[in-house]
């Protein structure tokens, strides 16, 4: 079919859902990605002449070019229409410099969401290739590259083949490490509680003790508390103060980039690379039925809380219609951006608050309805009225040992009615109802419970956590969180134990020397600058090369440094405790790019290899003879099986607890629900009670 203009996008998916929008004058390709890139095999930079990178077109995608240089003879224009971010931008800048395409022709497109309108808007003013943002993305390439391409034949070559270093995943790691120190250096403090348990004639209610003669009381140890069980002499405590007010409670913005990761990890249990694979089919574009395809979501890589006039219109009246009028905020919701944030384009939103999530299920499979269902409630609860809660705070009194009480009551849901935001804890906010109370009232005591507490240690970063915190620091973008975090379990510099992460030996000694010789690059604060310098140069406030410069002239005096006095580290093998079945020499076990296994020590005469696998203690419930282990699936997804495997096939997601059911005589598991652990039967007709 003829056609007379070209589009060119990253992805298949993209070009199928615009070429409908645009109609049959315009034929819609994918170059899949990058086209062009650094050379694998070298630096690919010129230190010597102004950090002159060297492209060259990226291997296995000659077909892709060469198809798409064939397309664009027979087109009377061609459209650029890459992400809308400076990824994106750069995209476009190589497609131009492979087709030959004019740099000041107007021949870029943008936008923010894939459906008709936006789409047909966009062509309607296309511009030139922003040659700043262009600049601002090879910058950060070549920053990365003289880092990986640096150190990293440096850690090879000192420590053990395999490993890299990169400006923000070597932060990461530190991080992750710095926590553990705080974890392995932290002393236990003991200290005290006093619940009290209190009742209005039949009403029942909760206090907790505050102090005495009128000031706030620690109690460190038990010898205190009995300083207070002493002067309770009596069951009746005088109500002294009540105060009532009267609180609200805003809703949260609309997801970023960062926060959509956090919620999604919360709230669905998403690991991040899941999230942004489900959000960018969100994006992309659901076949509809007879809508055809549509782009369900916004741009999903974005660092900004601002939504478009239209979107606030749209959902202003469908809150309206659905809720009442008293539950929309009219599209008068304030939501300010982080210091820092790039505002390119919008929040991640639905790109029609009417396509509610029950109308789509049919449409999504079961995580593109979780993700889709998130982002949805969100954005809804963002464009609503604050909650209002009436809260009373009650003063409890006897001989001077102070209680206070705490209740709270939803006076108006608000947003409250759509979406509460997840916490890191996952406790959230609850009623507690207290009786009507009035200075004077006398009320009893049911029970006096002193409890021994000790603090804790700083807990251990989660994917959510650390996101939290790299965006708090200014370290990275919203695209860099997915693969940061991917690289460093798949160099086994981390790993993650029930869901947080956990250094290893291996990450240990890669992070101490670079902070012995490294230091500039595991700076928080000067890659928080550098990124603020980068979207300088995005601006074009700032030059490239001047960045690169200031980071680059120290940064080779490190090298230098590094390459002097890096002493050559071996990693020891650690003893098995047992012989080769093969040959009979002692079994070691190593450290490999996968974690730790077992190997011979008369390698590489003998290459016998076996994982280390951890027993639970249960003997198999199928043959009676194995013991249960622990291993991994693929998908790095703990599972339970038998040690005489494949002579045994036994295989459990659910942990076995290596008892029988009363019932029926199979075996019981253990399964996590709500509230913690739980014992049932694999027939599923017995469960004993849920263990917090």
């Amino acid at each position: 079919m003829a056609y007379k203009y070209l589009v060119i996008v990253e992805s298949p998916a993209k070009a199928k859902t615009i070429e409908k929008y645009l109609g049959r004058n315009y034929k819609v390709v994918a170059s899949v990605g990058h086209i062009r890139d650094l050379p694998k095999s070298k630096m690919g930079i010129d230190t010597e002449n102004n950090y002159e990178p060297h492209y060259i077109s990226i291997r296995g995608k000659g077909d892709v070019i060469k198809s798409l240089r064939s397309a664009a003879k027979k087109a009377q224009k061609v459209f650029l229409a890459s992400d809308p971010d400076r990824e994106g931008e750069a995209i476009a800048w190589h497609l131009a410099f492979l087709l030959n395409l004019d740099l000041n022709d107007k021949n870029r497109v943008v936008f923010n969401e894939i459906t008709k309108d936006a789409v047909k808007a966009a062509f309607k003013e296309p511009r030139s290739i922003d040659l700043n943002l262009v600049d601002a993305q090879q910058a950060r390439r070549i920053l990365d590259r003289l880092v990986g391409y640096s150190i990293s034949p440096i850690l090879w070559r000192k420590v053990k083949k395999g490993l890299s270093a990169g400006r923000v995943q070597s932060i990461a790691v530190k991080m992750i490490i710095d926590r553990e120190k705080e974890i392995r250096s932290f002393i236990p403090e003991e200290y005290w509680s006093i619940d009290g348990n209190f009742k209005k004639n039949s009403k029942k209610f909760k206090a907790n003790f505050w102090g005495v003669d009128g000031k706030k009381k620690k109690l460190p140890h038990g010898e205190s508390i009995k300083e207070i069980t002493d002067r309770l002499a009596t069951k009746d405590f005088d109500v002294t103060k009540v105060e009532k007010k009267e609180r609200k409670r805003n809703p949260a913005p609309p997801f970023t980039t960062s926060s959509l990761q956090q919620e999604a990890a919360r709230k669905l249990n998403f690991r991040t690379r899941k999230t942004m694979m489900v959000a960018q089919q969100l994006y992309e574009g659901i076949p509809l039925g007879k809508q055809g395809t549509v782009g369900l979501i916004t741009y999903m890589r974005t660092d900004s809380k601002r939504i478009a006039d239209s979107a606030k219109a749209e959902a202003a009246d469908f809150i309206t219609d659905t809720y009442g009028p008293e539950f929309s905020a009219h599209g008068k919701a304030k939501v300010k951006n982080a210091q820092g944030a790039q505002d390119a384009h919008e929040a991640v939103r639905p790109t029609s608050i009417l396509r509610t999530p029950e109308a789509m299920k049919q449409y999504l499979d079961k995580d593109q309805l979780k993700l889709y269902t998130l982002i949805w409630s969100r954005f809804v609860a963002s464009q609503m009225t604050p909650a209002v809660l009436d809260t009373m705070k009650v003063t409890l009194e006897q001989n001077g040992v102070i209680f206070i009480a705490n209740g709270s009551k939803i006076k108006f849901k608000g947003f409250m009615s759509v979406y509460i935001e997840g916490t890191d804890d996952g406790k959230e906010e609850k009623e507690n109802l207290l009786p009507e109370l009035a200075v004077g009232d006398v009320v009893q005591s049911v029970s006096i419970e002193p409890k021994q507490h000790f603090t804790q240690p700083p807990a251990r970063y989660s994917e959510a956590t650390l996101i939290r915190t790299l965006e708090e620091k200014g370290v990275g973008r919203p695209s860099t969180y997915a693969p940061t975090l991917e690289t460093i379990q798949r160099r086994y510099y981390v790993k993650l134990q029930q869901k947080r992460f956990e250094p290893t030996e291996l990450g240990e000694i890669v992070n101490t020397i670079m902070e012995d010789f490294f230091p500039q690059v595991i700076n928080t604060s000067f890659t928080a600058e550098m990124e603020n310098d980068l979207d300088k140069v995005g601006a074009g406030q700032e030059d490239w090369i001047s960045v690169v410069d200031r980071f680059y002239k120290p940064f080779e005096k490190e090298l230098k440094d590094a390459e002097e006095k890096i002493e050559k580290i071996q990693i020891k093998d650690e003893p098995a405790g047992f012989d080769c079945e093969l040959c009979g020499h002692p079994m070691v076990i190593k450290l490999g790019r996968f974690g730790k296994f077992y190997a011979c020590s008369n390698f590489p005469d003998c290459r016998n290899t076996k994982p280390i696998v951890k027993e639970i203690g249960v003997t198999c419930p199928v043959c009676h003879e194995g013991q249960v282990i622990e291993r991994k699936s693929k998908k790095n997804r703990l599972f339970y099986g038998c040690s005489r495997y494949p002579d045994c096939d036994f295989t459990s997601w659910d942990k076995p607890v290596g008892r029988d059911c009363p019932k029926c005589g199979k075996y019981l598991v253990e399964k996590k629900v709500k509230g913690g652990k739980q014992v049932v039967c694999i027939n599923g007709d017995y469960e004993e009670a849920v263990q917090k």
